[in-house]
């Protein structure tokens, strides 16, 4: 073989691994910016969970409260009844102690 054609092989198998060192650094590279996009992607989904976790739980404390007060005024009609009824009730009781009293 001649000189030439060794230093024409020698010449395309350098440029060959440095083709391949070049697709290796590219790869890496490429590979590196998914993973920090991918990694970017992941905690902006983590942050916007939160802050919907955070509205979720203020709705629900909120609806909570409503949900307290209007049972606590259901409670107050129902107690403001009852003692109403008690009332009517101790009246009548009291003039039948008055009556069975004097009529004994």
């Amino acid at each position: 073989m001649s000189f030439e054609a060794i230093y024409n092989i020698a010449q395309a198998e350098a440029e060959g691994k440095a083709a391949v060192a070049a697709a290796e650094q590219q790869a890496k590279a490429l590979i590196a910016e998914a993973e920090s996009a991918g990694k970017a992607s992941v905690e902006a989904a983590i942050a916007k969970a939160e802050n919907e976790l955070a509205e979720l739980r203020v709705k629900a404390a909120e609806k909570e409260k409503a949900e307290a007060e209007k049972l606590a005024g259901e409670l107050a009609v129902k107690k403001a009844v009852l003692l109403a009824k008690a009332e009517a009730k101790l009246d009548k009781a009291a003039s039948l102690v008055v009556e069975r009293i004097v009529n004994n």
